[in-house]
This record gives structure tokens, C-alpha cells and sequence, in this order.
């Protein structure tokens, strides 16, 4: 998806993950296949939000800019100008990082 903007739909949050860390605090530096996946990343675009079942609007909670923390193995990845960003959904984010 090279140069387009994306706008996420309802209660999708487009995050862009930060780098994991390279070393260990015993200073043992990892190579990029022992990383972990990050779960902490910027949000780069928000959805409007969503509706629950009796059409009541649920607010988004986070805003773009927020570092937040989100789980290990919710969202889908996504290309964005050659990066590979993720997209959650709110209830998927289980932190705001400050």
C-alpha cells in the first residue's frame, strides 16, 4: 500500500509497532530471528468507533500518537509503504503506555 492513506473502519485502530529490543540486559545483543514480536506500538489512524447490540455509540479510548500495549496475538498485519503495521480492534488493546 505505497503513499495511500488508510483510514481504519468502526473500532479498528491502525498501529505501527515499535522495535523490540536488540539486547539483553546482560548486554547479549539477539539476532533479528530470536526477537520477539513487539506488542507495543503507536497509533497511527482510529476507526470512528462502533455500536454495540442496542445501537448505544461506543467511544474510541485511544487516540493517534498514544503508545499503547496490545495483545500477543490479536490484530491482522498489514502493509503500509513497505512496513508491516497492524491493525486491532480497541478492545484488543489492553494499555495505554506513558
Amino acid at each position: 500500500m505505497a503513499n495511500k492513506t488508510i483510514r481504519p473502519l468502526f473500532d479498528n485502530v491502525l498501529v505501527k509497532p515499535l522495535e523490540a529490543d536488540e539486547k539483553l540486559p546482560s548486554g547479549i545483543v539477539l539476532p533479528d530471528s530470536a526477537k520477539e514480536k513487539p506488542q507495543v506500538g503507536e497509533v497511527m489512524a482510529i476507526g470512528p468507533g462502533s455500536t454495540d447490540e442496542k445501537g448505544n455509540t461506543i467511544k474510541m479510548v485511544v487516540k493517534v500518537g498514544n503508545h499503547v500495549m496490545y495483545k500477543k496475538w490479536g490484530g491482522n498485519e498489514v502493509k503500509v509503504n513497505g512496513a508491516e503495521w497492524t491493525i486491532v480492534e480497541q478492545k484488543d488493546i489492553l494499555a495505554i503506555v506513558k
